[in-house]
């Protein structure tokens, strides 16, 4: 996991789903999950008092972030007004976000929380690996020819990153997060975006990349 304490009243870390497999929850359950969600949501924040020193005082504010590689949360103190009661989010309405209420503590948003937001606003639609070697895509590539996903291949700073699409009417979840264990034995999950991948990396292959790995380089 990693910790950035940004200021005296607000912490961000990012965690990716692996790191989330190693402590025993999946994907699914920290998103739609309610019980599972508060276990490893105080998980994290123990080992962030220990590493960042930021101790859960009072009210907090939760921001949550789909990422294509794991979740970004940034936790902030609530400020008070003087009669006690939490102040507005200090979070933008332009931001997406997620609030929920680990423990009494927490102030979670009327229309965002995680258990009664509508689940499409974070649907699991894409993905992207990076593999330090090329072999290990043709390694892989054999492994996931049934899985109907959009891919594309990239090049960039001597690593080769695979840009995956999901089509949410052919591939439910489950499907995906066996996708995600095979990739994780060849690849690893990266936050990168494929806007910046498109702007500073060079294309390889711009579809089809398993059944092209395969055809060509395939034994």
């Amino acid at each position: 996991m990693e910790i950035e304490r940004i200021n005296e009243n607000t912490v961000k870390f990012f965690l990716s789903y692996i790191d989330i497999e190693e402590r025993g929850f999946t994907r699914e359950e920290v998103w739609y999950n309610r019980d599972k969600s508060e276990e490893l949501f105080w998980e994290m924040m123990d080992e962030v008092n220990d590493e960042a020193e930021f101790e859960v005082e009072g009210p907090l504010w939760i921001q949550v972030h789909a990422m294509s590689g794991g979740i970004e949360v940034t936790v902030t103190r609530a400020q008070l007004s003087p009669e006690g009661d939490p102040l507005d989010s200090p979070f933008g309405p332009e931001d997406t976000k997620r609030m929920f209420q680990p423990s009494s503590s927490v102030f979670e948003d009327d229309e965002t929380s995680m258990q009664e937001t509508d689940e499409k606003t974070f649907e699991w639609l894409e993905n992207m690996f990076v593999f330090p070697e090329f072999d290990d895509l043709i390694a892989l590539a054999s492994r996931v020819m049934g899985y109907e996903v959009g891919t594309s291949l990239h090049s960039y700073e001597g690593k080769y990153y695979l840009h995956m699409t999901f089509n949410p009417e052919l591939m439910d979840d489950s499907r995906k997060t066996d996708l995600f264990s095979v990739l994780s034995e060849y690849g690893t999950p990266s936050n990168m975006t494929i806007h910046r991948i498109e702007e500073y990396g060079t294309v390889i292959m711009d579809s089809d990349v398993f059944t092209n790995v395969q055809y060509y380089f395939g034994k």
